[in-house]
């Protein structure tokens, strides 16, 4: 059921997601972005199909206004990051250069960088599309996390989300922070920094499923894909998130 007050809209936006290897990139409930964005997006009227784009499919990014990446183990990723870097790479790293909305969680926004170095030696070598690198260490960061982050020109919001990965990720000039980490360890555990942004590109380590707690996040993302398909003028309808808002507080409060 919509929550209160969330309109009952016909249909009056399409857009398209595609979904990186959902079969192999997907723990601690990632699959739950997909959702997230789909329900917030039925609420106001807006049809999201989803395409999952599994090793050896063909994919046409130029059709795409929104994508996610989930995380993976490093087995997970290590299936997939050939086929990421040769079948996908040429037009996926083109549709992010255009402005393609993508969020991509631990090791997909791992993937996304210039390369990853497990704990055991492995290099596998990343897409190239963002200016961070990942190296594996020994001790797992794992806990709850709050990133202060600024989306947009509002006011910044708190973020929140459970981070578990082995990978410390390390950013170069070419992304921005996504934002300041408040409670729990962020990309490395050492310099504070939580997510990395690029043009409309956000990756950072929050699973949880990390949208479905954060509305605001999700909205972003939705508002940034309807103005590049349609234009400055398209704007998202209200929609009432007081439980979702009031959840986060209290973990906010709990953690911070």
């Amino acid at each position: 059921m919509p929550p209160s007050g969330a309109p009952h809209l016909p249909v009056n936006y399409r857009l398209r997601l595609a979904h990186l290897y959902s079969s192999h990139m997907n723990v601690y409930g990632d699959r739950g972005n997909v959702i997230a964005l789909q329900q917030r997006c039925a609420w106001r009227g807006i049809e999201l199909s989803v395409t999952a784009i599994e090793p050896g499919a063909e994919a046409d990014w130029g059709s795409f206004d929104l994508a996610f990446f989930g995380g993976g183990q490093d087995s997970g990723q290590a299936l997939i990051a050939r086929d990421l870097l040769e079948r996908q790479g040429i037009g996926l790293r083109a549709a992010i250069e255009e402005g393609l909305v993508l969020l991509a969680i631990c090791g997909g926004y791992q993937l996304l960088g210039h390369y990853f170095l497990t704990h055991t030696g492995e290099r596998l070598p990343g897409l190239g599309a963002l200016d961070v690198y990942t190296i594996g260490g020994k001790r797992r960061l794992i806990g709850n996390i709050v990133v202060e982050a600024r989306l947009g020109t509002g006011a910044p919001v708190r973020l929140v989300g459970f981070e578990n990965h082995s990978g410390r990720t390390y950013h170069g000039v070419g992304v921005q922070p996504l934002g300041r980490v408040l409670a729990g360890y962020g990309d490395n555990g050492e310099d504070g920094v939580g997510g990395a942004v690029y043009r409309n590109t956000f990756g950072c380590y929050l699973h949880g499923a990390l949208l479905p707690k954060n509305p605001q996040l999700t909205d972003h993302l939705i508002g940034l894909a309807l103005r590049r398909r349609y234009g400055p003028n398209a704007t998202l309808a209200p929609l009432d998130a007081t439980l979702e808002l009031h959840a986060q507080r209290v973990m906010v409060e709990r953690l911070v």
